[in-house]
């Protein structure tokens, strides 16, 4: 028998045992927190759509200020995400998750008291700038509580389904608390799941922090741009040619600033992969299709249809049921075949249907037109994994993070400018003006597929 034994470990008292597995940080109960604040910001990109017409009857403020409802949220969202990555780096994730899910559920508060559209529309705001926060650090909250790559790409799987869910479930629940209650339920009921979050957040592996740069020069000068500019085409008249005058100085000293920049927020060379460039030019595409039709049949079969908040959250049920499906089918066809085959096919399913909504009037039946918005929305679910993938691709692992930040931008910044644009056509004469933006989301989804079938095969 050997005399050279390891000494084995002193072996605790049941007690201080059960003590101390308890305070060990459990990996599950990280990714629940983050998927719950995923699922809560991306909910809120859809859930208010289908209380519009209930806001407008209370608050008063037109088709522009049923417009504002919405950007206030998606532009900050977009805008500050190139920054937030870093900025949760730095900060440290759980800390940064902390502080977004903290500012949005009292900013939600604040929108369900609002007792002005101006005051309701700044709360909005507010909640657009903790929803950027959130992101980023959500999904380091799940890289960091996986060390096994195989259980950490199961868990982002379910992060991400988080959020094609919630997508799911927001008109339907923005239809049935607007007709149960009132409007501002469709902001009250992210109070309780924000603090469920931040009670699991105390379970999280505790983040540290590095010492990543931040453009806020380059920041700064987005946010004006992006912001003048969706006023311009909300606005309009002299007040909009003001506005486009600074979107356009504002744009010009982002250019200037970022290529001077050491560490800039959305680097030139990014864009010199043609990979990159498709895949930002196609998920564009797609959110100004996705959102800005969502916003417009929301308004549709309300004020012109006369339908209620409920059925018409009812009747986005059938195109929204199979997203979070199509996700997963579409993964598996980009692994099995690459980003190019899944994007065409998806871009070009889009396209035809946002043709076939074409034919979609005042008098369509509700369900034929519900129907209808099915190949459109699954065109689209159908080319976010793949073109996401592609983008990933393309850039080295260190700089994976600043990609996926300037992609979700892109297309948070398309989506909102798609509802300034749409609601700038139905306001002269909706049905007529619904078709006209049916026209640029085909032509916008015509030309990425085109693009994307030069898409280049990953090395």
């Amino acid at each position: 028998m050997s005399t050279n034994q390891s000494p084995k470990a002193p072996r605790l008292p049941p007690r201080e045992a059960d003590l101390r597995r308890s305070e060990q940080p459990r990996p599950a109960l990280a990714l629940t927190a983050a998927l719950l604040g995923f699922a809560l910001i991306t909910l809120d990109t859809s859930i208010v759509n289908v209380a519009l017409p209930a806001v407008g009857d209370a608050l008063g403020g037109g088709m522009s200020g049923l417009q504002w409802v919405v950007d206030a949220y998606t532009l900050p969202f977009a805008a500050l995400m190139l920054s937030t990555g870093a900025f949760a780096d730095r900060a440290g994730a759980s800390r940064a998750y902390a502080l977004g899910i903290t500012v949005f559920t009292l900013a939600s508060a604040a929108c369900g008291l609002a007792p002005t559209l101006w005051a309701l529309i700044a709360a909005r705001v507010v909640q657009g700038a903790a929803a950027a926060v959130v992101l980023p650090a959500s999904l380091a909250l799940v890289r960091q509580a996986y060390g096994d790559p195989a259980r950490r790409a199961r868990a982002v799987a379910a992060w991400a389904a988080g959020g094609s869910v919630a997508v799911a479930l927001g008109p339907v629940a923005g239809g049935a608390l607007t007709t149960a209650w009132d409007w501002r339920s469709v902001f009250f009921v992210n109070l309780p799941v924000g603090a469920v979050a931040l009670a699991l957040l105390t379970r999280a592996p505790r983040s540290q922090r590095r010492p990543t740069p931040l453009d806020l020069p380059g920041q700064v000068t987005a946010v004006v741009a992006l912001t003048a500019v969706t006023f311009a085409v909300i606005e309009r008249g002299t007040p909009g040619l003001v506005a486009l005058a600074v979107a356009s100085a504002a744009a010009v000293a982002f250019v200037r600033v970022e290529s001077r920049q050491a560490h800039p927020v959305v680097p030139p060379g990014l864009f010199r992969s043609r990979n990159v460039s498709v895949a930002v030019a196609a998920g564009a595409a797609v959110s100004v299709a996705f959102y800005g039709l969502v916003f417009v049949f929301s308004l549709f079969f309300q004020q012109v249809q006369g339908r209620s908040a409920l059925q018409a959250g009812l009747l986005f049920l059938p195109m929204t049921a199979l997203i979070g499906v199509t996700n997963v089918v579409a993964g598996r066809l980009t692994g099995r075949y690459g980003p190019r085959l899944p994007m065409l096919v998806g871009l070009s399913s889009a396209a035809s249907g946002a043709l076939l909504l074409l034919g979609v009037g005042e008098g369509t039946s509700p369900v034929v037109a519900a129907v209808l918005l099915v190949p459109m929305a699954l065109g689209c679910a159908l080319t976010v994994p793949p073109l996401t993938a592609a983008m990933m691709e393309a850039v080295p692992a260190e700089r994976a993070g600043l990609a996926a930040g300037v992609l979700n931008a892109a297309r948070q910044v398309a989506g909102g400018l798609a509802i300034a644009v749409f609601g700038a056509l139905v306001s002269d004469g909706f049905v007529d003006g619904m078709r006209v933006g049916l026209l640029i989301s085909a032509g916008l989804l015509v030309v990425t597929a085109a693009a994307s079938v030069r898409l280049r095969r990953s090395s």
